[in-house]
């Protein structure tokens, strides 16, 4: 995403006034090949981040629990039922907020976040998204800048991420997160929230490496990464390491990747939860 000035930060709202235009339903997917049906086999969607696609600035409000003594016991015993509600929906029931994450190196300890995104997605339509650019605080380093294109240029007039967080974690409330290699964009959310003194929502995350680790065949496709997935599939966007391209396709091989789950009679989280590594 190119940045022509100040402002860095777009959301389009799940919501019928603001809602992202076309949608795509999962649609002709190609099935795996000599696979059976089997509930021992697992794997989980990952989430993806939105880019910023615009120049707009949006007021986000702060997501965090301001409970104590009982009223904690009490949203914990929610939280968990919940999430058992989530379990048993079946995939185009629940809304998945697919996120992805630019950062200056690989380690939370030792890096910093220049990019979040998020798309919301149910029953295959994109519902909205979200996308900022951040300002790390540090330089980009030569080769980040290279793979992502980020520069400190682009950086310079980006808000902060105690501005960006709250929102992006307002977006993407009620969802179930899906990322591309989740522990490494959840690992740098969750330090995030410790950062800027927020609760961590504690989503159900959804890993797709994993979950195409186990419904890709080798003879399909050499490995699992998002650009080998998102060609495969022919995901309307090419992953490009900017956190927005990389959100919208891996929301669309999360797409195709529900559809074989399908195929094998797999139809909810709960069924995923057998499958290691898929469903945290």
């Amino acid at each position: 995403m190119s940045v022509g000035g100040p402002t860095v930060v777009c959301v389009t709202r799940p919501s019928g006034t603001a809602r992202a235009t076309g949608g795509y339903q999962y649609g002709a997917v190609p099935l795996a090949r000599g696979k059976t049906a089997s509930a021992e086999a697992a794997a989980s969607p990952k989430l993806a981040l939105v880019e910023s696609a615009g120049a707009q600035v949006v007021e986000a409000k702060v997501l965090g629990l301001e409970a104590a003594g009982p009223q904690v016991a009490e949203l914990e015993v929610g939280r968990q039922a919940a999430e058992s509600e989530v379990g048993r929906l079946e995939f185009a029931e629940i809304e998945f907020a697919v996120i992805d994450l630019e950062t200056t190196g690989w380690s939370p300890g030792a890096a910093a976040i220049t990019e979040v995104a998020a798309v919301r997605v149910r029953g295959g339509r994109r519902q909205g998204e979200f996308a900022s650019l951040v300002n790390p605080g540090v330089p980009v380093p030569p080769g980040i800048e290279d793979l992502t294109g980020i520069s400190d240029w682009m950086l310079a007039a980006a808000p902060k991420l105690p501005a960006v967080l709250p929102g992006l974690l307002d977006f993407a409330d009620g969802c179930v997160l899906v990322a591309h290699n989740a522990p490494f964009d959840v690992g740098f959310l969750r330090a995030a929230c410790a950062e800027c003194g927020l609760a961590w929502p504690r989503f159900t995350v959804l890993d797709t490496v994993m979950l195409a680790r186990q419904l890709m065949n080798p003879d399909e496709v050499p490995d699992c990464k998002l650009g080998t997935l998102a060609g495969f599939f022919k995901a309307r966007t090419t992953p490009s390491h900017r956190a927005l391209a990389d959100a919208r396709a891996t929301a669309d091989v999360l797409g195709w990747l529900i559809r074989r789950l399908t195929h094998y009679g797999i139809r909810t989280l709960d069924e995923l939860r057998a499958w290691p590594d898929v469903v945290a």
